[in-house]
Order: structure tokens, then sequence, then C-alpha cells
């Protein structure tokens, strides 16, 4: 219930009067109701009955029902459960500062995750790369400090949602302490040694010791843990999967707050190997993901790619059980307009390793700042993940860039996947090369990379035939894919196009270090440069010896190359450049001289909004009249050959679906006057409208709107219309 803006809970047995709180949208009365501690809003005219269950439940002295690990509100198309938002102030600690032992942080991430499973209340702070401001000044959260002289005291406070403890040891098993870590997040306990339950006597808590580790006998890692898989798999929640080093507190908040089982197994084991394969085969492609990291990075991420799944790095990310509860609308930056197509070098630099989001919370909250970024066009990898992880953190480094950064996803998608492994013997192995198993890993991918507006992916190491004819199918937001090439000794990888649209570009070099090494690759291709058709090159920067600072340095390397012919451009544009220069389809919307005319706009400034690449809220076009009709018209000042059209409605730029547009035309046109309707679309509810049509020659194209948002507005996120010379 809500009272005076403040949401509270009661036992049915205490009410007299149940009032509900209502919310009026245009003419719309929505219903706001719980479940499973998440809200929700209903139209009041489709409730037929209300009903009250005779359950009970248990809550806390704030009147909050507190949460079990199965309580949890999950939908199907969410890698994390939907969290209350955070409470007005967050109880913080910084826990470096504590002086904590690694077992006592394991404890307090383990106590952070039950508590913010209920409503986040809890922010710790262990990693000191970025400074302790920047992520709750960006979550907008009031902290205030426990005591770092007095930390159990942050305990004391939440005693009231403990049921006790899980006492383990490491001295027969480091690993006791994850299965610890697993049990307390299922029963709300705290997993703690014997000094760590002497500590909590000696400030007065004497919690009742609920399960005992102390008397097993497993010494092996794989005995610990197909001890968990045998008695506590089936109880956790098979979505999340983490994979931690013991004692290593991090990540352990999110797997704690969701049920989830945590390990550290190294599939370059083959006992430890068998025994992971247990629990991925448990795990649904295509929605499931291994959240942590591995003992070697290829097998640990090669082996999940076996099962269709992916890793999403992140052993040192903190608090994504509050971070995730903020839930914030992406705000992708608007796309530059590109210059026409030259006869140049036009080169792209890629910058990892962004799929890693320890990397962006930490290390590149400090490299985003050298001075040096700005000042020639430069590709962010970035993880689509944090669309759930944390929203915010993209919105920070969104709302930073200028027109020279681009953001791109790392390997190979959502979250880290590697069907190639480009560094194994031999000439390298294919952990899978069938399209089938990682066709579900791609069309979640489609989803997150169009929520966080990555146009361009790049594939550690290759793909094989079937999965590039997946990709091409499944994800069409992509422009490009680019795969790293190793420069092995039996040849440089090519250049493809799959499907007749997408462009597979090799990274070369790949992960180099050093501006003269990247200069060197480069110069392979641009030393036979006559100038008589444009040429591309593209190469990625390792970002642990290449920051920007330094990277801007390329620019005066490239040009001595071949003076004034060295283009320097985002990755939209490279891929842009690249499929009009070989006769594919193209975003024309992204053309400099493309002019945009539109139907009476909510103000002047919306018109460019129609076509500027993003489809966010703050970049939508909107109707000044409330009749329920538009249009936006693009002349692309030339012909092409149309082959493609994509509408992004409101709900794509993260509004109710209601306001999406229900009945609209497309329409062509060579001279603007004589018009030809390739696409009639009635009771439209889908947030996009994706179209393929027989190619076309137009030089205009014409979204008209004749039944528009609940509300009477006509909303149009983004327009994007594909063609070719």
């Amino acid at each position: 219930m809500k009272t005076d803006g403040t949401r509270a809970q009661t036992r049915v047995a205490d009410l007299k009067h149940i009032s509900f709180y209502t919310v009026n949208e245009g003419d719309d009365v929505m219903l706001e109701k719980y479940t499973n501690g998440a809200a929700f809003r209903t139209n009041v005219n489709e409730v037929e009955e209300i009903t009250l269950s005779d359950t009970t439940y248990n809550f806390n002295s704030s009147g909050f029902r507190i949460l079990e690990a199965n309580d949890l509100c999950w939908p199907e198309d969410r890698l994390l459960p939907i969290f209350l938002s955070p409470a007005p102030t967050i109880k913080s600690l910084d826990m470096r500062a504590a002086s904590l032992s690694d077992e006592e942080r394991v404890m307090f991430c383990t106590l952070q995750g039950i508590i913010n499973r209920t409503r986040p209340r809890i922010i710790l702070f262990n990693h000191n790369e970025e400074p302790q401001s920047t992520w709750p000044t960006a979550h907008n959260l009031t902290t205030t400090a426990i005591s770092t002289s007095a930390p159990y005291a942050l305990v004391k406070q939440f005693k009231e949602e403990i049921n006790g403890l899980v006492l383990y040891s490491t001295e027969k098993s480091e690993h006791y302490a994850n299965l610890a870590v697993t049990i307390a997040g299922l029963d709300r306990l705290l997993p703690v040694t014997a000094e760590i339950q002497a500590k909590l006597v000696a400030n007065g808590m004497d919690f009742p010791v609920v399960v005992d580790l102390t008397s097993l006998a497993m010494t092996t890692t794989v005995g610990v843990y197909n001890y968990l898989y045998n008695n506590y798999w089936s109880r956790c929640n098979h979505r999340l999967l983490i994979n931690e080093r013991p004692k290593i507190p991090y990540v352990h908040d999110i797997g704690v707050a969701c049920g989830s089982a945590c390990l550290w197994l190294d599939p370059r084991d083959s006992n430890e190997r068998t025994l992971l394969d247990k629990f991925l085969r448990g795990m649904t492609r295509g929605r499931d993901f291994v959240m942590g990291w591995w003992p070697e990075e290829r097998s640990g991420v090669g082996e999940t790619t076996k099962y269709g799944l992916s890793t999403v790095p992140g052993d040192f990310f903190e608090n994504a059980s509050i971070y995730s509860a903020v839930s914030k609308n992406i705000k992708i930056p608007p796309v530059p307009k590109r210059p026409k197509l030259e006869n140049k070098v036009y080169a792209a630099i890629y910058i990892s390793d962004g799929d890693n989001i320890q990397y962006c919370q930490h290390a590149m909250a400090k490299i985003f700042e050298q001075s040096g970024r700005g000042q020639m066009a430069m590709n962010w990898t970035i993880s689509p993940a944090l669309v759930d992880i944390s929203p915010s953190m993209l919105n920070y480094y969104y709302g930073k860039a200028t027109t020279n950064d681009c953001f791109v996803c790392g390997p190979s998608g959502m979250g880290y996947a590697m069907p190639f492994n480009g560094l194994g013997s031999g000439s390298g192995t294919y952990f899978t090369s069938s399209g089938a198993t990682i066709t579900p890993y791609i069309k979640l991918t489609q989803r997150y990379i169009e929520k966080a507006g990555l146009r361009v992916i790049t594939i550690w190491d290759n793909i094989s035939q079937a999965q590039r004819k997946a990709y091409a199918d499944y994800c069409p937001y992509l422009y490009g894919l680019t795969i790293n090439d190793y420069e092995r000794q039996d040849g440089r990888l090519p250049y493809a196009v799959q499907s007749g649209w997408l462009p597979i570009a090799p990274q070369f070099p790949c992960y180099r270090g050093d501006i003269d090494g990247i200069t060197d690759f480069f110069n392979r291709d641009i030393k036979n440069f006559n100038g008589t058709a444009p040429m591309f090159v593209t190469g990625q920067a390792e970002v642990w010896n290449l920051g920007p600072d330094k990277l801007i340095a390329l620019k005066s390397t490239l040009n001595a190359l071949s003076p004034n012919n060295v283009k320097i451009v985002r990755a939209d544009h490279w891929f842009s450049y690249y499929n009009e220069a070989h006769h594919l389809p193209f975003n024309l919307t992204m053309l400099q001289d493309m002019k945009i005319t539109s139907s009476p706009a909510k103000t002047s400034a919306y018109i460019k909004y129609a076509a500027d690449g993003s489809p966010s809220q703050e970049n939508m076009w909107i109707s000044r009249t409330t009749d329920g009709t538009g249009w936006v018209q693009l002349d692309f000042k030339e012909t092409y050959q149309i082959s493609r059209y994509v509408v992004r409605h409101a709900e794509a730029g993260g509004l109710e679906p209601e306001l999406n547009s229900r009945d609209f035309t497309v329409e062509i046109s060579l001279d603007g006057e004589t018009w030809t309707t390739v696409g009639t679309h009635v009771d439209n509810t889908a947030p996009v409208t994706d179209v393929t049509i027989t190619p076309v020659e137009a030089q205009y194209l014409r979204v008209a709107v004749t039944n528009g948002g609940t509300d009477g507005r006509v909303r149009i996120g983004d327009i994007e219309v594909y063609g070719a010379h």
C-alpha cells in the first residue's frame, strides 16, 4: 500500500479499509499493484477481481515483507530480478578502511545481498580505484556511513532479518567459503568462521548456528561442490551462476540476493570440468548466464560457450544488488551525421576491455577522464549487461560522451562468449562451431545491444559460417562484426559479408598495446593506397597500456603514412562507409545531407529527433497536436535502392507501450510528389517495426501515422532507412 507517497505493508487481519493507489496517465487510470515485492501498473478497466491470499509472511520493523530467494519477481526477459527502489538513505561501510579480513568481507557482502533482496539498504566499498562517491552519486543515492571502527554495528541494524549462521572452516578446503555463501543466501543466514562468530557475540549478537559445515570431511574442490550440487543446487535459481574465487567478496551480494550457487571450478581440470558441466546443463541458453570469472580465461569462457551461455566478467564488481535496483531508461546518445564517402583511408580504433563490468566500474571511470578523449574518434567497448546490472552506469558514460566517443559491444554480445580460441593449439580450436548452439545467445544479444544502443560487436576470436549466418538472421540491430586477428603464421583472417548486408572485419592488429605496433599493422595496407578507391583498416588497442592520452598520437603517425588521406572515424561511421563503398545497404539517415521535414512537432527542435540515432525519450519526435496523426519525411538528396525501414516507437525509448503508434503507413517517392506505399501497419503494439522490402529506387521516405498513442500524441523514437547505390 502507499500512504502519503510512502509504501508500507501490514497484515490482512489488521486491515479495516483497503484503498488503491491510482495514477492518472492521460485519460487512463492505472492501478499500481505489488507482486513479489515489485511494482506494476495495470489499467483499472482491465481489473475484474481483486482477491487477498491467506498467506503468512515475515515483516521487518519497517513494515516491509522480508523476501526469501524464491519470492523474487524475475521476468523471463531480464538478466536480474526486479528489486524495490533503494531506501531514501543507504547505510554504507568502507570495508577496506575497517580492515576487515577476507572472511569478514564475505560475510558482510552476504548480509548485503540478504538485506537488499527485501529492499536495497546497504552499500559496501571494497575497491579504491575510482572516487568512492562516483557511483552513489551517479545512482542518486543518499548514504550514511557506518563507523569503520565499529563495522559490526551494520549487522546489528539488520539482525531481525537474519535467521542464524552457517559455520564453516577453510582448513580442509578454501571452497567451504563458497558453499557457506550459497547456503546462507537460500535461508537468510550469515556465513561465519568461529572467529567471526565470536566477534558477533562480542557485539551482542548471539545468532544460532543453523548449518554447521565444520564436521564435513571433503578436502577436494570437486568434493565440496559435489556436495553443493547434491544438496542445494535444486533449491538455487539456475538463471544466474556465480563463479568467484573463495574469499573474494564482490559479486556475492547479487548471488545471495538471487539465491544463486557460488562456485570456483577450473575447466582445465577434467574432474572439475565434468562437475561444472552438470551445473551448466541445468541452465537455459538464451536466458541464463555466469557472473564472476574463471581460473583461466579461455577455458572458462569457452566452456560456457559450449552450452550457448555467456560469462559476464565481474569478479570485482561491487554493489550489483543496489545498482541494479535503480531503474533508469537508457539515454542512448544521438549519432552524429557523417560526411560523404571519399577515396580516403578510413581507420577505426577499438578500446578494450569493456565486456568486463568491473573495468566499466573501476578502471574505465578513470581512463574516461583522460584529456585525450574527444580529440579523435575512439570506440569504447562496454557491456550491454549493464542495461539490467547498472543502467545508471551506462547513462554516466553516455552523458559524458563527445561526438568522437562511440560505444560498441565487447566479445561476443551479451556477456563474453568465445566460439573460437585463436590462441589454441595449431591454428586454433572451436569450442562450438554450431549455429544452433549459439542462436539463443545471439537472440539475447540482439535484445540487449538494442536496449544499450550498441551497433558493433567484437568477436573473440572468430566464428563459423553457420554462426555468421545466425548473427545476420537474429541480430538485425548490428552494423557490423569485428573478429580478432592474432596474425597467426598460417595467414591473415579475411574480410567477409554475410547475407548480403552484414560486414565482418578482422581487427588487424588486435589487443595491441603500443602506437608503433598499430601504425605498423595499418601501414601494411596503407602503403598500397593509391587514392582510386576507399580503403578500410581497423584495429584494437589494449586499454591497460593505450588510453586516450596515448592513442591521440595515431592522428599524426597515421597521417605521416599517407598525408591528408587517413580519416580516423567512429565504428558506426566506419561500417556505414564500408557498406556504401561495397554497394551494400547502409543506414541512409546517417548521411550529413539528409533533410527532415514533418507535420507540426511539439517544438521545432523535435524535428531532428526523428532520425538522430537515438530512440530515447529525450530525443523523441513528438507531434504538436493530440489528434493521433502526424508524419515525418526524409529526403536523402540522391536516389538509392531502398530495401529496409525501421521505426522505433515510444516504448523503444522507455515509455509505456500504450504510447506506441498503432496505425501508420510507410511511403517512398522519387520526386516528393508521387508516393508509393511500401508498408501498412494496423493495430501495432510492438516497440520496433523492422521491415525488409524488395529493393525499390527512391529518394524520399515518409512515415505517416493515422492513429498514435492513447494520449493522442504521435511519438517516433527513431527512423532508419537502408539503401544502396
